[in-house]
């Protein structure tokens, strides 16, 4: 590939096997033969992606990459690979959030069933991928959003081991096309976790409603209604606390594949932006000859490497989880919120340099502007990222311990560990490796050199000036906290990555401008929090960091920068 970025031009993934490369090029052929203009005015028209979906069946796209080996059959080419599935995720997210999101969706409800083992509705889901169809995951409703404590849908036994389900779910993708709708109920009568069920819908049965498309968009959002809807013995997935614990663990699989597509959205507008910008005249001189421009256009690229680099790096840590190294349990929540806002920001940078230009119907900014948004928001929200990712910061930052190195992950394995996650606690007594050795390799490079001294005196402040049980309520004051404590794993798997990619110095050091900057600003936020003590106070203080300066450095990203000018354009 040219440079860091995804171009569909000379896009060749040699490390998949044959079937995995025919496969996402034939994606990105469909998409380029069909045109850019198609592709945005089928966007403004909102016109709903079904020949996309005709694609997908055709090729079996879905049913190949999202299919595991206990269910393959003879069909050698099928497994549950998080590495081609974050691929196909990038690929579909640089075409546009309409198209990431079937995929994503049908990701999410497949999560429940292939950790059931129920197997009739297995086979019953094997056999609809193979068909073209597409699933949905039934969790959030609409008075209590993904709230799962608090679920309206009820099961009533019907006398004949089974039961009849009544009640909505809301904000549910595919809702209207999907055969296997996995749905989170409690049965009447029972309180608390014991009452939990999983069980299998589908949206073409005469007791399953449509009630409409909650956003206005290309895509389908649904509410639906289930009226006595009749759930037979084998439609259960689960039952119990297996049904909460499968819940949450379908997040942990599908969730992760939000920062892929925020990443392909971004390649695409980068591509976009640049190639207008640089060959845009104004006063006399192009666009990118004023150095503002150019300042955000290297911070927008470095930001976009920083997250190509993490999420990559976060492949490995899934492929090889198992019961005793559940690492890619914090990461997760890192790609989902770290590394979707910095798409978003990234994608802000780029409108801002070509103004107007983001705005017009047959950009595909304007498509990037307004599908970037949602993808911070798909889980969640920030806010509750963050909380999550603070659960591991004792042990990570504080009580090391040695694990097996785990190298770059693309051989053509199945991740079947994903689907026997076990119970979804336990996350505070999850251990770490040195978070500091990846830190010691990049001391030579100015600004991680800078960024190591600002992460070392966030584990100093927190043992000599720790948050109080008053602090550790206060979810303002924890947020603040959460940003500065992602920013150090953010910053590791960086530079692991970065090492096995062998990425030159000058970038990763451009890389890190933007962490010290951002950690600065943390700081200062944390400083400015209502409950901070006086202690924190001083340390915020001391925490500011001036990025190391040089233009020399800066020249040379701007060049690789300036290179993708006209590098990739969509055909017409």
């Amino acid at each position: 590939m040219t440079g860091l970025l995804f171009n569909p031009d000379d896009y060749d993934p040699a490390h998949f096997d044959p079937e995995t490369r025919r496969l996402l090029r034939a994606t990105i052929d469909w998409f380029e033969a069909r045109g850019k203009r198609t592709l945005v005015e089928k966007f403004h028209a909102k016109e709903f992606h079904a020949d996309f979906l005709r694609f997908a069946a055709e090729e079996q796209l879905f049913a190949t990459l999202l299919t595991p080996r206990a269910e393959a059959g003879r069909a050698a080419d099928k497994r549950w690979d998080t590495a081609r599935i974050a691929a196909l995720s990038e690929v579909l997210g640089f075409y546009g959030l309409s198209y990431w999101y079937p995929w994503q969706v049908t990701i999410l409800g497949l999560g429940p069933v292939w950790q059931s083992t129920n197997q009739a509705a297995r086979t019953r889901a094997a056999a609809l991928l193979d068909e073209g169809g597409v699933c949905a995951f039934g969790l959030s409703e609409k008075d209590h959003g993904a709230d799962i404590y608090a679920t309206d849908m009820v099961l009533t036994p019907d006398g004949a081991g089974g039961y009849r389900a009544t009640g909505g779910k809301y904000y549910i993708g595919n809702g209207n096309v999907a055969g296997v709708v996995s749905v989170f109920g409690r049965i009447e009568g029972m309180e608390g976790p014991d009452g939990y069920v999983f069980f299998v819908a589908d949206s073409a049965h005469p007791a399953y409603h449509l009630v409409k498309n909650v956003v206005p968009s290309q895509i389908y959002v649904s509410e639906f209604r289930l009226e006595d809807y009749p759930v037979r013995a084998e439609d259960v997935l689960h039952t119990g606390q297996a049904a909460f614990d499968a819940a949450l663990n379908t997040v942990n699989i599908g969730k992760f594949n939000l920062c892929f597509g925020g990443i392909g959205i971004a390649e695409h507008a980068f591509h976009e932006a640049i190639t207008h910008a640089h060959n845009r005249v104004l006063y006399g001189n192009r666009v990118t000859a004023f150095p503002h421009v150019r300042a955000q256009f290297v911070e927008a690229y470095a930001r976009l490497v920083a997250a190509k680099l993490f999420c990559d790096r976060a492949i490995d840590y899934f492929r090889s989880a198992n019961p005793d190294d559940r690492r890619y349990l914090l990461f997760n929540p890192v790609t989902k919120m770290k590394a979707t806002t910095e798409a978003e920001r990234i994608v802000g940078l780029l409108t801002e340099v070509v103004a107007a230009k983001s705005f017009e119907a047959d950009t595909y900014l304007t498509v990037a502007a307004t599908d970037i948004r949602g993808l911070p928001k798909l889980e969640g929200t920030v806010a509750v990222n963050l909380a999550l990712i603070l659960k591991f910061m004792p042990q990570y930052l504080f009580a090391p311990q040695p694990h097996p190195h785990i190298p770059t992950r693309h051989d053509p394995e199945d991740d079947e560990f994903l689907f026997r996650q076990g119970p979804a606690r336990g996350l505070g007594t999850i251990r770490f490796h040195d978070w500091r050795e990846a830190y010691r390799t990049f001391q030579h490079v100015p600004n991680v050199a800078v960024f190591s001294e600002q992460a070392d005196g966030l584990a100093q402040m927190l043992s000599t000036a720790p948050p109080s049980a008053a602090q550790q309520k206060d979810l303002d004051f924890a947020l603040a906290l959460g940003e500065l404590f992602t920013l150090v794993v953010y910053g590791q798997l960086i530079l692991e990555q970065a090492e096995l990619i062998g990425l030159e110095t000058q970038v990763i050091d451009q890389v890190f401008d933007t962490l010290v900057r951002d950690f600065s600003g943390y700081a200062v936020a944390l400083h400015g929090k209502p409950s901070s003590t006086s202690a924190q106070q001083r340390w915020a203080l001391t925490a500011i960091r001036k990025p190391d300066v040089d233009q020399g450095r800066f020249d040379h990203v701007w060049d690789q920068v300036a290179a993708l000018s006209g590098a990739y354009q969509m055909k017409p």
